[in-house]
């Protein structure tokens, strides 16, 4: 899981991500033995975090979306070779992000490196008064029709079941 805690996420926000977060989560866990979870909290910087971290940070601060994919490679290369795992990345964002560059640095690493080491890529913009919701439209325009990318606008906390049916719903 991967969540931008930048300071155009809310505290709102970041409560509709925790929960969507842990009822995938806890709904995988139902149906899955074995499962390995990790966290990354991301604002100008990412750094992976414990559980309680992920579900209680508060930090704040600008936004770069590249720095929590690099991050999650990093992670998946040292210790989930995709031979070897089923690997399900899930991000969080309003969809600001620092700039059109770094945008377009996160769709080359979606492109070379993350959506074909993983089964599914899903990313969930929260409706946010803050952000310019602009990563969205962009993921969008550029991967149309991507098979392992699957996109959802969470405009607020009663849009979090559709959400997660968005994401799991055709059991990929």
């Amino acid at each position: 899981y991967m969540m931008d805690v930048s300071g155009s996420m809310g505290e709102e926000q970041k409560e509709i991500v925790r929960i969507e977060a842990f009822w995938i989560d806890t709904w995988l866990r139902s149906q899955y033995k074995g499962i390995e979870v990790r966290y990354i909290v991301h604002d100008a910087e990412a750094r992976e975090v414990d559980q309680e971290t992920f579900y209680h940070t508060r930090e704040s601060g600008g936004t770069v979306i590249s720095s929590a994919y690099k991050l999650c490679d990093r992670m998946m290369m040292k210790y989930f070779p995709p031979d070897d795992w089923n690997i399900y990345l899930f991000h969080f964002s309003d969809g600001d992000n620092w700039s059109q560059g770094d945008t377009e640095e996160c769709f080359t690493l979606l492109r070379e490196n993350l959506v074909p080491r993983s089964n599914l890529f899903c990313y969930g913009q929260v409706e946010s008064p803050y952000g310019t919701g602009q990563f969205l439209t962009d993921l969008k325009e550029t991967f149309p029709g991507d098979e392992k990318i699957v996109v959802s606008q969470i405009e607020n906390k009663e849009a979090i079941y559709a959400s997660i049916k968005e994401f799991l719903g055709k059991g990929r």
